[in-house]
């Protein structure tokens, strides 16, 4: 076999899609109906039964194809940069026509529009392409089309979309929690008062000190009260100093409350944070909500109350 030279490779060279293909709808997606093949290949699909112009009210799909289930597959062209037009009328086309899947190509996809697909991809929607073209030869030969996938689909995607589908699930949960004990709360102390319900894990207001916080406390299957500690960066000796003040007073104030308390000085933490036992509700538990409400508050008013005079105390 001949070794190759340098007179032997031949160079491959790209060219502008106006020189192969004049008109995006009469030359391009003509061509590429009777060429789905391409296509194929570079997404690794099986598409067929390509037709062009499908109506959408005002509007016209470039191609409607189906995939090897017989499934519609929305295919939109464009021989210039990706654009907010193209992908509103790629949306419009999935919802109106069933389709399962939809394949965006152009000559340039910009990097707004390639996290937008990557975006909606982590839904269960529909499956989403987007695809680069370019025109290549090598040496003198005929044009040839080049396209290649930028985003697509993935088992990865799906499983970011899910993971943020329940966090954003654990938001909405939490803010109904809150919601809740809010509207108890006033039947009972003037405690946390004019708060507005959030998404966080943590309800708080001041103790009586910048950074003394009296919180409320929610996770998927439990609830407490506590006091934490924590004045800010840079705090962490501060804080101890506080915590430490207060357990030397441990035993007054867990009769004053009580019962015991927990007491975590968190050495290899910025904060400290003194708590109630935990209600054993959570944001997850909403028909055991109403019931958890009166014990919670309970304890708040017990922790403040027994808190009360020692924090006052401190030289802060």
């Amino acid at each position: 076999m001949t070794k190759p030279t340098t007179d032997t490779i031949a160079r491959l060279s790209r060219i502008s899609l106006r020189d192969v293909w004049k008109h995006e709808a009469y030359d391009f997606t003509t061509w590429l109906q009777d060429n789905l093949d391409v296509l194929n290949e570079a997404l690794g699909l099986t598409l067929s039964s390509a037709e062009r112009e499908q109506s959408v009210g005002d509007f016209s799909a470039d191609l409607l194809a189906e995939d090897e289930g017989g499934q519609p597959v929305i295919i939109e062209n464009q021989l210039r940069s990706t654009d907010h037009d193209h992908l509103g009328k790629v949306l419009v086309y999935l919802s109106n026509l069933d389709a399962r899947a939809a394949i965006w190509i152009a000559s340039n996809p910009r990097p707004e529009h390639i996290k937008a697909v990557s975006w909606l991809n982590e839904s269960d929607l529909a499956d989403f392409y987007l695809c680069k073209l370019e025109a290549v030869r090598i040496g003198d030969s005929p044009p040839a089309p080049l396209v290649t996938l930028i985003v697509g689909p993935s088992p990865e995607s799906r499983q970011v979309g899910d993971a943020k589908k329940k966090f954003t699930e654990r938001h909405h949960l939490r803010e109904a929690f809150w919601t809740g004990l809010l509207d108890f709360i006033p039947q009972k102390t003037d405690l946390h008062a004019n708060l507005s319900p959030g998404k966080y894990s943590w309800l708080g207001t001041s103790a009586g000190h910048t950074g003394l916080g009296l919180n409320y406390v929610v996770s998927q299957n439990s609830a407490r009260a506590e006091l934490y500690i924590d004045r800010g960066k840079g705090s962490g000796d501060e804080n101890l100093q506080i915590f430490d003040a207060l357990h030397s007073e441990k035993e007054a104030i867990e009769e004053s409350y009580g019962g015991a308390l927990t007491w975590q000085r968190l050495d290899e933490k910025r904060a400290c944070r003194i708590k109630t036992a935990d209600v054993p509700v959570g944001y997850r538990d909403e028909e055991n909500w109403q019931d958890a409400y009166p014990t919670l508050v309970d304890r708040m008013i017990r922790i403040e109350r027994a808190l009360r005079s020692h924090i006052r105390e401190l030289r802060l």
